[in-house]
């Protein structure tokens, strides 16, 4: 969970590293920087004082105006020394890479993209296809890689028509997964809801006095959510526990739960193996066993808590840990493959929030120290870095050799992948925490209205909304009033958008004509006047792919007054 005072710099080792709604403990590095800065600034302003001083009064003060001069220079020899240290330490430290050094032209080598239909057996007809079958958006970033990217959706491009709004009554920080006609989505205070995908309605919800900061995985009809320790949420919190669980996706029955550290990363499976970070430093793999409880194979153990979700690709995974390092281990043996770090400021490394993002043979990840990081995947080495902006708590989107992320200066920047130099830069109106999402060519994300006030380097404040960028040059295409951290996922048909505490679907505006058009034509051909008369209105006032949700849970999904569902510019 995002920290309160988005000023942190560098993690000290020990408990974890957020917390929603609290103050943040200043870490060492960071008053280190605050400190050697401001200390340059007193004894140049002293300096200047004393030497106006000897220059004033030197007539008058007789010998005393050697002693003057002395602590003058000394001031200002002090100041300078000072103002240079912190100089060298705060420097821009970019590296530009180069285009063909362990980099690939292929962008993913695994995903758990959206399934596809089975062909059925000749002769037979398969029940199980379509989309209440299909796991469309099943984990956090999309895939396994984390690379932000959908499918080719082509057809899912604003304008956009509102269908329904769900209220989940506290902060959003990590998208919802959607799969099997429905989204799941977990709410910071420890609500969970599956709701209907076409209507709204909550389908089951459960609730647990745990925080919750992470997206849930979908697989083979079960449900992976990772929980953090009990309400509220502390920073910092010695020996914090949490746990994952298993739920039926259909109704939501508790198959099992494995107990760890506060566990913040969304979960990634890989085959049979699920795998999760902890606040406790470890890198937990289980072997999944369908509906019994799992088995621990095997834990890594990094040099700090392991806060952003781990990413896969061929038989390595890719954890970040809050020391500022990046670790490629060995899927099947939990073994260190490499090991890398961010750059040291003030004899410390500052930490990444952010997930890897790994496309091109490349691990592309950003670091509080407002720097993007290009490793490479099978060695570790360095390839690029560029300083982008005070704080980069985004995990990297990518698309056609493109890096996409947002800073908390309210820079949201591309970068070339081969080589990190910029190919254009967008100027939002407050900081950016959340991960963008690439969606049909356009490049989605949120700004976060006041995360970061009161840091220690320049944080931009301002309103929270989501914007839909041209991905080639950064021209606004769509715009949308809330938002606060990772924007938008899709199922092919709809896409969702998380607000503050809002949960909101929209259909492409051709989509929603196409299908007006459609039931009203279905309903004149009613012979019954008085069916046919209802059934016009209904068609006329919404559509069959998103009427709103009633009953139960219209408290939730369904305004009070009777307004035009959502619409957006």
């Amino acid at each position: 969970m995002r920290c309160r005072f988005k000023g942190t710099v560098a993690l000290p080792p020990g408990p974890p590293a957020s917390a929603a709604n609290l103050p943040c403990v200043l870490p060492l590095a960071a008053s280190l920087e605050r400190a050697v800065t401001d200390a340059a600034e007193i004894f140049l302003a002293a300096g200047v004082v004393l030497a106006i001083a000897y220059a004033l009064l030197r007539s008058r003060i007789g010998i005393l105006r050697w002693p003057l001069l002395s602590v003058s220079l000394l001031a200002l020899g002090f100041g300078t020394a000072l103002g240079a240290w912190a100089w060298h330490e705060k420097r821009p430290r970019d590296v530009r890479g180069s285009a063909t050094e362990e980099f690939s032209e292929t962008l993913r080598t695994d995903t758990t993209q959206a399934r596809p239909k089975p062909k059925p057996k000749k002769g037979k007809k398969n029940p199980r296809t379509g989309r209440l079958y299909e796991e469309q958006w099943p984990t956090y970033g999309y895939d396994m890689q984390r690379t932000h990217l959908a499918p080719g959706w082509r057809r899912l491009r604003p304008p956009y028509r509102g269908l329904w709004k769900l209220k989940v009554r506290a902060d959003i920080e990590f998208p919802p997964s959607v799969a099997y006609g429905k989204v799941y989505v977990a709410q910071q205070k420890g609500r969970f809801f599956a709701v209907n995908a076409r209507t709204g309605k909550v389908v089951w919800t459960r609730h647990f006095p745990n925080c919750a900061a992470a997206s849930p995985t979908i697989a083979d009809g079960i449900v992976y959510q990772a929980y953090m320790h009990e309400l509220p949420c502390r920073k910092h919190e010695g020996g914090a526990e949490g746990f994952v669980i298993a739920w039926n996706a259909r109704n939501g029955k508790e198959y099992w739960r494995v107990k760890a550290g506060s566990v913040e990363s969304s979960p990634v499976l890989v085959g049979k193996n699920l795998y999760f970070g902890s606040w406790d430093r470890h890198l937990y793999a289980y072997r999944l066993r369908g509906k019994k409880r799992p088995l621990l194979r095997w834990t890594f153990t990094a040099d700090d808590q392991i806060v952003a979700a781990p990413a896969h690709a061929g038989r390595t995974l890719y954890i970040a840990t809050s020391n500022g390092s990046v670790y490629g281990v060995d899927a099947k043996t939990g073994r260190q493959v490499w090991h890398a770090t961010s750059f040291s400021r003030f004899g410390s490394r500052e930490y990444f929030y952010a997930t890897p993002t790994v496309a091109y043979g490349r691990v592309f990840i950003g670091n509080a120290d407002g720097t993007v990081y290009a490793f490479g995947a099978g060695t570790g080495h360095l390839l690029w870095a560029r300083e982008v902006g005070t704080y980069v708590y985004t995990a990297a989107a990518v698309w056609r050799r493109t890096v996409f992320v947002g800073t908390w200066d309210g820079t949201f920047i591309a970068l070339d992948a081969r080589t990190g130099e910029p190919r254009w830069r967008f100027s939002a109106p407050s900081g950016i925490t959340g991960a963008p999402t690439v969606l049909a060519g356009i490049v989605y994300f949120s700004t976060c209205g006041r995360c970061g006030a009161g840091g220690l380097r320049r944080v931009k404040i301002g309103p929270r909304r989501t914007f839909g960028l041209n991905a080639r040059n950064g021209d606004v295409i769509w715009r949308f009033h809330d938002g606060k951290y990772s924007a938008l996922v899709a199922d092919g048909h709809r896409v969702y958008i998380s607000g503050r505490n809002k949960v909101y679907a929209f259909i492409p505006e051709l989509r929603y004509r196409q299908l007006r058009k459609l039931r009203v034509r279905k309903c004149r051909e009613l012979k019954r006047a008085r069916a046919r008369a209802r059934c016009l209105s209904k068609a006329r006032a919404s559509t069959k792919s998103g009427k709103r949700g009633s009953g139960r849970a219209g408290r939730t999904s369904k305004p009070k007054s009777r307004q035009r569902p959502p619409t957006t510019s």
